[in-house]
């Protein structure tokens, strides 16, 4: 959001130091669904086409007329793949609009996490062994838990154990691709983050045995460690082949 707030003081598009999605990524067409008005304005910056969430899932809920229209604007018909498609790429915010008040978060927050798993496991139910969708099909699910007061406790959400940080041996490990830039190491990388992200896409993402979203379970079952936010654009446009290849 302060990178949203920031950006609205610009004269305009054009006049951004920021290039939008388009110029970073061969042209990727991107859309986003949200109900949040601030990032409806930081996704049109950024050259991403912002729709209303509520014209998806009324009262924040699934059926399986809202999945086929999402999935149609991807170009997936009916378990066919279309010749055109409106969008590479598209983004469901699942969050607050900004509107709500106190007493209306904890119910809507419920809704949420309900609209989240019905979507997560309908996607995953349409992408069958057989289907076309299947082999064409990438989908990263994020879920962020904020920023951390100071008062919190920093391991609680890192995915770097204190003991592999100050172990000898981890001097014998090479570092991972999001803790250096080019041949140096990048001392401003903080090592605890603020989101959990999976992905899947048939034969090209590593399995893990992960059951959870949540920390602990990402630190001993996950497949990776951690990477930039600011790389996880550059990931999946890799995916989509829109981009070279980041890290090892």
């Amino acid at each position: 959001m302060k990178n949203a707030e920031r950006i609205q003081g610009l004269e305009g598009p054009d006049e951004s130091s920021i290039p939008t999605l388009p110029k970073r990524f061969m042209g990727l067409r991107a859309a986003i669904v949200t109900n949040n008005s601030r990032v409806k304005s930081f996704a049109t910056e950024l050259g991403v086409t912002p729709l209303e969430l509520d014209d998806f899932f009324g009262q924040q809920s699934l059926n399986e007329l809202s999945l086929s229209r999402l999935l149609l604007l991807l170009g997936f018909k009916e378990g066919k793949i279309l010749e055109v498609s409106g969008f590479d790429l598209l983004f469901i915010h699942v969050g607050l609009s900004g509107k709500e008040g106190a007493q209306d978060v904890e119910a809507l927050g419920t809704k949420q996490i309900k609209l989240v798993n019905e979507l997560t496991g309908s996607i995953l139910q349409r992408a069958q062994p057989g289907t076309d969708i299947l082999s064409r099909l990438h989908f990263s699910l994020v879920v962020s838990y904020g920023a951390l007061s100071d008062g919190e406790d920093r391991n609680s959400t890192s995915l770097l154990s204190q003991q592999s940080v100050n172990d000898n041996l981890s001097l014998l490990i090479p570092r991972q691709s999001y803790s250096t830039r080019g041949a140096n190491f990048a001392p401003d990388i903080r090592n605890y983050s603020p989101m959990l992200i999976a992905q899947w896409q048939e034969a090209v993402t590593r399995k893990d045995t992960a059951i959870s979203f949540s920390f602990k379970e990402f630190k001993e079952r996950g497949a990776n460690l951690a990477i930039p936010a600011e790389r996880f654009l550059h990931e999946v446009a890799f995916k989509l082949w829109k981009a070279p290849k980041y890290g090892a």
